[in-house]
């Protein structure tokens, strides 16, 4: 599937794939009052209770945390809506599926490019606060994009894997609803890493989540370049889930017509 005429072909649809993004992304709140500010008002209705419990009740001492927790429920956000959304990619669009062709994981991409756009939006929001908290970043925040694309690399090997396997096993999307839930606390999004020994603390940053947003927040609140060996298992990570997701998508394309 990697093969250089996989990718050719992905790139002549990519004016597909942008209008199954917007499309989707207009989809997600037609008839609803708010619209896309719904986008907004999610990730900051969460920080608000979030804050009120983890900085008031148990007093978590830690600079700039409103910006702290906010970074680090958009980047989980974008990790969870990419990866639920996709899940449902193929089985929610059977008609396509069956009856036109095209290459199937345009689909996956195209849910993750919408969960992009969404997450972008709240990324405005987090930089209006920055500019509101008066926080100043270095030159370190250049370092920002490449993190976020790799971000985007894992979510989109997740999603490609979990989404063929949702089409054979349906348990899949529950069980990642289990695992999503639980990754929110078992990754340092309220808390941080500090909080725990060191050697726990090498244990945690085994999730390459909790390497990337620890890097995103030391690049923008904190004016910290991120450690080489920080971002080199970052990329291998991510690399790595994307290669497992397309082999998985690969081997199990083939009968999705018939199992939907």
């Amino acid at each position: 599937m990697f093969t250089p005429s996989h990718l050719r072909e992905l790139w002549g649809y990519r004016n597909l794939i942008g209008k199954l993004a917007w499309s989707d992304f207009k989809l997600r709140y037609k008839n609803s009052v708010l619209g896309f500010f719904w986008t907004l008002l999610e990730p900051l209705l969460m920080l608000l209770v979030l804050y009120v419990v983890f900085s008031h009740l148990m007093r978590i001492q830690v600079e700039y945390y409103q910006l702290f927790l906010l970074l680090g429920i958009v980047l989980w956000n974008f990790l969870a809506r990419g990866t639920t959304m996709s899940i449902f990619g193929i089985i929610g669009k059977p008609s396509l599926v069956q009856k036109v062709y095209f290459p199937r994981d345009i689909l996956i991409i195209s849910a993750c490019v919408t969960a992009l756009m969404m997450t972008l939006l709240e990324l405005l929001v987090f930089a209006v606060f920055m500019v509101i908290f008066k926080v100043v970043p270095s030159a370190a925040i250049l370092y920002s994009p490449l993190i976020f694309l790799l971000l985007f690399v894992m979510v989109l090997g997740l999603s490609l894997g979990l989404s063929a396997l949702n089409v054979y096993f349906r348990d899949v999307q529950f069980i990642w609803n289990v695992v999503l839930q639980a990754g929110f606390f078992a990754t340092p999004i309220l808390y941080p890493i500090t909080i725990f020994p060191d050697n726990l603390q090498r244990v945690v940053m085994l999730n390459p989540m909790a390497r990337i947003i620890s890097m995103l927040r030391d690049c923008t609140l904190y004016r910290r370049a991120p450690l080489p060996e920080d971002m080199g298992y970052v990329i291998l990570s991510a690399v790595f889930i994307l290669l497992v997701g397309y082999l998985i998508f690969d081997r199990l394309e083939p009968k999705f017509a018939e199992e939907i």
